[in-house]
């Protein structure tokens, strides 16, 4: 008679689940599972902080959530100038990328 053993190993990795869960933007790809609405909604449930809309009319990329903070140093146009020239060439359709952006603003105050 043969005995069967039986071993188990369990590791587990915990880090701490961060809100929200999206730090400064999402570019959401025209064929992407989830749409801006749906994403809107879950965020807007997880997070105080606001995310502004950025439609974009492109055959890869369909919108951009965006930290409204955001948008008080760079404009919509700005924002969707930078992801269709910059991301748009690193993503399918399917996809949905998290953004982290930076923005330096350099103020000089010239006195005559």
């Amino acid at each position: 008679m043969v005995k069967h053993i039986r071993k188990h190993d369990l590791r587990i990795r915990l880090n701490e689940f961060t809100l929200p869960p999206i730090q400064d933007g999402l570019v959401l790809g025209r064929l992407s599972p989830i749409g801006h609405v749906a994403v809107g909604k879950a965020l807007s449930l997880l997070s105080s902080t606001a995310f502004t809309h950025i439609p974009i009319e492109d055959e890869v990329i369909a919108d951009v959530l965006v930290r409204s903070a955001i948008l008080r140093k760079l404009t919509e146009d700005e924002v969707r100038r930078f992801v269709l020239e910059e991301v748009k060439p690193l993503m399918g359709p399917e996809e949905i990328l998290h953004m982290r952006l930076e923005v330096d603003i350099i103020l000089e105050d010239k006195a005559a």
